[in-house]
């Protein structure tokens, strides 16, 4: 569940927040709210919001700020750091007329974000992105929307900036739409262009990739295997498949490794989910496995890399592979590119 911090400094700009909340009961909602004078609308900003800022900007998914634009660029200004981590700032006049997209348009997806509040409560978004403001195809903005990691921002905003100026090729491991958005062409050959898939292609000569993170591996692993010895062996088996590690959305192991601290420590140093199964529901996934006599009489089941990976109904794409003690196997979910 996302996590959205609404601050106001008003009794209309509270009234609004919570309007808004209620919209937004999909997501967590903290309302932070000042009522005071409009005089005294800086000093809040300023002395009170500025330890609370600081948490916000690490922790919220949004912040929606109710107030005039400038009390708002001066209350985040200490704070901000990176396009790729700050979260969605969106700011609102407290008579509802405007939703303006302030920070992190695209990849925090703030210009979404004003987009919808200005359409709950019937007032104008304000989206200042060039791409955005041409119809044309925004590289980090699409990726956001559809949970795929950009390979590199700056050429990223290289291409988007081309995007504004000519039609560029784009390549993908899956079926591409017949109708494509404003700024992309079919092709897989050039000088710049986009290929979108799990693997390291590069069919361009500069290519920017969009990696769908679908790929769930399966892992099983020797009592005391350290995280060192799992990272290595998850990167030197996607290297050897050419698939690029930030697909990675998800581990998935055996019960009896769900206090292994080793593979726990891997997940979170690759930063994804890990869910552990009984050795009963493993057994239930239907499919062709290389057992292990050995393997099933430590915890019931002779295969634990591969029918972990396709437990969910994934596609394997990497078959049971042993390395340093570590086994792997990984599978993708069903995808599609949808623009």
């Amino acid at each position: 569940m996302k996590r959205i911090d609404i601050i106001c400094f008003s009794d209309a700009g509270a009234a609004l927040a919570e309007k808004l909340q209620a919209y937004l009961s999909r997501a967590q909602v903290s309302i932070h709210s000042t009522p005071h004078t409009a005089r005294q609308y800086a000093f809040e900003a300023h002395e009170n919001m500025k330890e609370a800022m600081g948490e916000m900007f690490a922790h919220s998914d949004a912040v929606i700020f109710i107030c005039a634009v400038g009390i708002a660029v001066r209350t985040i200004a200490p704070f901000i750091q990176s396009k790729t981590t700050d979260p969605a700032v969106v700011v609102m006049d407290d008579q509802g007329r405007f939703a303006i997209s302030l920070l992190s348009g695209h990849i925090g997806g703030a210009n979404t974000l004003a987009k919808e509040l200005a359409a709950a409560i019937g007032a104008q978004a304000v989206i200042t992105t060039a791409t955005d403001g041409a119809g044309k195809f925004s590289c980090d903005a699409w990726a956001a929307e559809h949970d795929c990691a950009v390979s590199s921002m700056a050429l990223a905003k290289k291409v988007s900036a081309e995007i504004l100026k000519q039609d560029i090729p784009v390549a993908t491991e899956f079926p591409l739409p017949e109708t494509l958005p404003g700024g992309l062409s079919a092709g897989d050959s050039g000088t710049s262009g986009i290929y979108i898939g799990v693997h390291t292609e590069e069919p361009f000569i500069e290519t920017l990739r969009l990696i769908p993170r679908i790929l769930t591996l399966g892992i099983g692993c020797r009592r005391g295997a350290t995280k060192e010895q799992i990272v290595s062996a998850v990167e030197t088996v996607l290297q050897a498949n050419q698939i690029d590690a930030r697909a990675i959305a998800q581990i998935c192991s055996i019960d009896v490794k769900k206090d292994e601290v080793g593979l726990l420590e891997a997940a979170k140093h690759l930063n994804v989910p890990i869910h552990f199964y009984s050795a009963a529901e493993l057994l239930a996934v239907p499919g062709n496995f290389e057992e292990s006599a050995f393997v099933y009489e430590q915890v019931g089941v002779g295969n634990v890399c591969e029918r972990a990976a396709v437990i969910s109904g994934e596609t394997p794409v990497i078959p049971k592979t042993a390395a340093d003690g570590v086994t792997i196997a990984a599978a993708i979910k069903k995808w599609s590119i949808v623009f």
